[in-house]
């Protein structure tokens, strides 16, 4: 397996990262159902979650809290910049494809030559550790 183009964010911080905004996530989203209602809360949960990750993965910081927490972000494969607003929305959609087969679109970055999962792939990015690519101000 060839070695990547840089250094790349691993596997447990990519989950621990995933965790934490999930874990904030559903946390505001059960306060949100408890004042809007169980209906309008899911299409309005869906829509700040949208908005959400492609705010801050599209950021020049490229980091959701989570991320912010673990020391990772979002930039571009290519230029090593912000991926933007509107790859990010692509990111965030592309989820679905890596969950639908058993979660294999996140477990690829495993044996990926640039520790890219299929979002990753779809969206043109890579994460990567803080350390070697700061952020000069977050959100950015």
């Amino acid at each position: 397996m060839a070695a990547p183009s840089g250094p790349r964010a691993s596997f447990v911080q990519r989950f621990f990262a995933a965790l934490l905004d999930g874990i904030l996530f559903f946390i505001f989203s059960e306060v949100l159902r408890a004042i809007v209602g169980q209906s309008f809360a899911g299409i309005l949960s869906l829509a700040l979650g949208i908005a959400y990750w492609s705010y801050f993965e599209g950021s020049s910081s490229g980091q959701t809290i989570g991320k912010r927490v673990i020391g990772i972000r979002v930039i571009d494969l290519q230029g090593g910049g912000p991926i933007g607003f509107s790859r990010a929305v692509i990111r965030y959609f592309s989820r679905i494809l890596s969950t639908i087969p058993l979660l294999l679109g996140y477990f690829w970055m495993l044996w990926d030559p640039e520790k890219q999962t299929w979002h990753d792939k779809l969206a043109g990015s890579v994460v990567v550790p803080v350390a070697d690519f700061p952020v000069e101000r977050w959100p950015g």
